[in-house]
């Protein structure tokens, strides 16, 4: 028997695949080691409320979003960073889980699972998502900062005695981090991303026009005409909605100064908590800050005119890193590639009984 389970780990190592996963309030993307970011997909699930089922997940759930009957619904199992439905994000890591296997025999394998997670999550948080991870088919569980894996998948240089300032915006949380020597010097987790900024939108249309928008609707009028710097040529954009006096259907025109006072308040919260950090840095790392200057990741940074306006407020240099919407997965694909090497950047690790390997 000694021997048989022996083998089975022997074999199960021989043919194990490892899998980074940017588990986000708005998009989960997944990373297979050797083959690189091969899921970019809503973090969107459909569900029959008359019998529990899960009817779709990912691009397909999020066509459904305000389009469903009453006892569909089609939700988001993490809010502002966290899990908010534990058997629903079990079912959706099991799906990408299961949508990245290959080979006859990947079914019987159970993956090496790298998560990125907020920086202000408590163990509560962090160990839903760990038996998240582990329900969803994973043999071992590991988890990591996101704005460590940010800067990482940023190609900074964390591992040297010198100051990397990373702010990773993102849908649900914005997480800002002085680094040095493969740790976070100062943090900060703003529960203020992407999200809020739709949401904004939305409450300044119908404070301002009477009109009602859907979720949906305003992220797409922020990706359009969204911008936190004045342009240098003014963009317009047509939105419809249902009008709240007559109740009947609206069409609008809005402008991107619109958009931008709408989201001034989520922007600003942003900047203010940018300068804290860097009111609480250590001197020694602050030349370094400025010589390589703020990095930002996450797709909230490509937000028209944002680097100009935390350059301007901050009197530093900012950088968008390229294809920051994969920052943090792609961090997360560098560690699980010499995962022996950059283990201390890792939180923690869990195999399939919960108990620590480490």
């Amino acid at each position: 028997m000694l021997r048989l389970k022996k083998f089975w780990h022997a074999w199960q190592s021989r043919w194990r695949f490892d899998i980074g996963i940017d588990l986000g309030t708005a998009n989960t993307l997944v990373y297979v080691k050797g083959k690189g970011v091969i899921i970019n997909e809503p973090s969107v699930v459909a569900v029959n409320k008359k019998t529990g089922k899960i009817l779709a997940i990912g691009t397909e759930a999020k066509k459904m979003v305000g389009k469903t009957p009453a006892h569909i619904v089609a939700t988001r199992p993490l809010v502002e960073g966290v899990i908010s439905d534990f058997e629903v994000t079990e079912q959706m890591l099991t799906y990408f889980i299961n949508k990245v296997r290959d080979g006859r025999f990947s079914s019987l394998i159970k993956p090496r699972v790298l998560v990125g997670i907020p920086s202000g999550v408590t163990e509560v948080e962090k160990r839903a998502v760990q038996e998240a991870t582990l329900s969803g088919g994973a043999g071992e569980a590991y988890l990591i900062d996101e704005p460590i894996a940010a800067a990482i998948g940023a190609r900074l240089p964390i591992q040297e005695a010198g100051g990397n300032m990373i702010v990773d915006i993102g849908g649900g949380t914005s997480e800002i981090a002085v680094i040095s020597l493969g740790g976070a010097v100062v943090a900060k987790s703003l529960r203020v991303g992407g999200d809020k900024m739709n949401e904004d939108i939305i409450n300044y249309v119908r404070e301002n026009f009477s009109l009602l928008l859907g979720e949906k609707t305003a992220e797409d009028v922020k990706v359009a005409i969204g911008s936190a710097y004045r342009l240098d040529q003014p963009i317009k954009i047509a939105i419809r909605g249902r009008d709240l006096i007559t109740g009947l259907p609206k069409e609008i025109e809005v402008s991107d100064s619109d958009i931008r006072q709408a989201t001034q308040k989520s922007v600003r919260i942003i900047i203010n908590t940018i300068k804290t950090v860097l009111e609480t840095t250590p001197p020694e790392l602050l030349g370094d800050i400025m010589r390589r200057g703020v990095i930002l990741a996450g797709g909230g940074s490509l937000l028209r005119g944002l680097d100009r306006l935390i350059a301007e407020q901050t009197e530093m240099p900012v950088k968008v890193v390229d294809d920051p919407l994969t920052a943090v997965v792609r961090g997360t694909g560098i560690v699980l590639e010499d995962i022996d090497e950059l283990r201390s950047v890792l939180i923690d690790t869990y195999v399939e009984d919960n108990k620590p390997k480490w």
